[in-house]
């Protein structure tokens, strides 16, 4: 794993309500094949939170606003290099395939529809969260869509976040839509428009088919020309447009 480094920008008493923040426009810059794959180290801002800097102040905005609202927003996952992508692949893909005794590619299947392809991740960009209530009593995996709809613990955490997180700058990656295809609905995933769809622009505009293939990890061999294709169409850009 690279090493990372933190900085810690938030304190308990920081939690006070705070007028909705003007979102700043980010100005453009190149991002490397390696920092778009998550392959280099980054500087991340905030102990627990893990994100670019402009993301990271704009999230402790929307905690402060959350947190006047009744809720205590955590974040469950946030910044993942590709190192720690390829450890969940891999440990998904062996127990599909030793463990469950399923086929190759039927594993891979299972595994799209929540994981990424290492290198492929929005979480690699120190932009895109997983975040739930933290006020809640829940069993179990926390990330599961039913707990975010009518009736379940973070049924109106969700509809908070319907109403206020875009105001700074969050929108839903995964939605329900019946027309996006891809990864399944994630309630609980958003992402920091202002970077994230600049580095999405830069990442489609390189050799994305060709990056995948030169990857080696488990599973990997049994990537066809024709999934990789409809990976990078349904996957990587079956996204909320708001986000392209």
């Amino acid at each position: 794993m690279l090493r990372r480094s933190f900085i810690k920008k938030t304190t308990a008493g920081s939690l006070a309500l705070a007028s909705f923040p003007l979102i700043p426009i980010s100005q453009e810059k190149e991002y490397s094949i390696v920092e778009l794959m998550g392959k280099t180290d980054i500087k991340l801002y905030g102990e627990g939170i893990n994100l670019r800097e402009e993301a990271h102040n704009a999230f402790v905005e929307m905690k402060r606003a959350a947190y006047s609202a009744g809720f205590d927003m955590k974040i469950v996952s946030s910044f993942r290099d590709y190192y720690r992508q390829e450890a969940i692949w891999e440990r998904k893909y062996i127990r599909y395939t030793e463990e469950d005794g399923m086929k190759p590619i039927d594993a891979i299947d299972k595994i799209i529809e929540y994981s990424t392809i290492p290198g492929t991740s929005r979480h690699h960009w120190g932009t895109d969260i997983d975040i739930i209530d933290g006020y809640p009593k829940s069993s179990g995996d926390v990330l599961v869509p039913e707990k975010f709809e009518e009736g379940g613990p973070f049924a109106p955490f969700k509809k908070w976040l319907d109403a206020n997180s875009e105001k700074f700058g969050f929108h839903l990656v995964y939605t329900d839509s019946v027309i996006r295809r891809g990864f399944k609905y994630e309630p609980w995933h958003y992402s920091y428009a202002p970077i994230s769809k600049p580095m999405l622009t830069q990442f489609r505009s390189k050799n994305i088919f060709r990056l995948i293939q030169n990857e080696t990890f488990e599973g990997s061999e049994h990537f066809t020309t024709g999934f990789l294709k409809n990976y990078i169409q349904d996957n990587i850009l079956g996204v909320n447009p708001d986000l392209l």
